[in-house]
């Protein structure tokens, strides 16, 4: 096991990555309060980890009451966020009450939002059990839900006080997902760590084999980064913006394909192209370094071409982006590979451009 730590004062938290965590009785004592917590999980994950996860909690004395949600991107709403209100309620659990998100980012989310809700605030552990959740969107304390106009447009900054990361977890995760959770873990590369950009292109097919010690790696150095951008840019005013990526463009194909239809992390992935593609019409990156991240993504079976809704349809949903400023877009790309920016003055017709080239 290795562990990182999310340093942010007296908020600050440890994320634990290993093989058999789930098991370990130590790493979750000194973060419960008391004697009850609420396990929020899904119907694909509960089958596989609650019962593990429950029988560790009972060898501490501790009672669980699990909530059960359903599986999908398509359920990251406001209907299945109250369902999580009406059992803790129910269930009269108190501010000491330790909300435990057992799943994918849809869970993690969900339930660091209800935590940061409920009674205005109870403790919140994250169980990330995709590979997209233990590199990034367990990791930062973003909460929240989906709006039909917009992804994520609703939620709280709210850390968690522990983050375990069980690799172990992974080797159930289907191919398709394994692949997406690639898609952050590659983000990381092009933004600011060329190094492990070109170990990636090196170790793709371990990772792609399940590969135990390049997994871990892999999330480790994801880790890393995202522990030091949250650090120094927690409410996202500045550097953490830089964390988003191909996000501008993948929100808006999520948005746009309808939630679920495209995984999180496909949509990523085509959106870096997009962005990889506007970045060479600004002239900072060629041709040739669009093609080799078209290629790393390609060899992570991950979709390069976008979807086809229409120029006005991609500004529209792009116009509700959480970075917009001033009512004008600001866009996340590569002044070279391994460096990125933010920039807020794309010229347009650069824009429509990549559009109509991307799709």
């Amino acid at each position: 096991m290795q562990t990182l730590t999310v340093g942010l004062s007296e908020r600050s938290y440890p994320i634990h990555i290993g093989t058999g965590l789930l098991a370990n009785m130590e790493l979750l004592t000194a973060h419960l309060p008391g004697k009850r917590v609420a396990i929020v999980t899904n119907t694909t994950v509960a089958p596989l980890y609650l019962e593990k996860l429950q029988q560790t909690l009972q060898e501490m004395g501790v009672h669980s009451m699990p909530i059960v949600l359903p599986d999908g991107e398509v359920y990251k709403t406001a209907d299945t966020l109250n369902t999580i209100y009406d059992a803790l309620l129910t269930h009269r659990c108190e501010r000491s009450t330790p909300l435990i998100a057992l799943g994918g980012g849809v869970i993690g989310d969900m339930t660091g939002f209800a935590a940061a809700t409920y009674l205005r605030g109870v403790p919140f552990i994250q169980i990330p059990t995709t590979l997209l959740s233990q590199v990034d969107s367990s990791v930062g304390g973003k909460t929240g839900i989906n709006h039909p106009l917009g992804k994520n447009m609703i939620g709280a900054f709210y850390q968690p006080r522990l983050v375990l990361a069980d690799i172990s977890t992974l080797d159930t995760l289907p191919d398709n997902e394994l692949s997406a959770g690639l898609a952050e873990v590659i983000k990381y590369g092009l933004i600011r760590d060329l190094p492990f950009l070109e170990w990636l292109e090196q170790n793709m097919d371990k990772l792609l084999a399940r590969d135990t010690e390049a997994l871990q790696y892999a999330v480790l150095r994801s880790c890393q980064h995202k522990a030091e951008v949250v650090a120094a840019d927690e409410r996202e005013s500045g550097e953490r913006a830089l964390l988003n990526l191909g996000h501008t463009f993948g929100h808006a194909i999520e948005s746009g394909m309808g939630y679920g239809n495209w995984l999180h992390g496909e949509a990523v992935a085509a959106g870096t192209v997009m962005a990889a593609d506007l970045s060479q019409r600004m002239g900072w990156i060629s041709a040739q370094d669009v093609a080799r991240i078209r290629t790393l993504f390609q060899r992570a079976n991950l979709p390069v071409v976008a979807p086809d809704l229409g120029v006005e349809k991609y500004l529209d949903y792009m116009g509700h982006d959480k970075k917009v400023e001033g009512g004008k877009m600001r866009f996340v790309l590569l002044k070279q590979v391994g460096q990125a920016v933010l920039k807020g003055d794309v010229p347009s017709a650069l824009l429509q451009q990549t559009l109509e080239a991307c799709v």
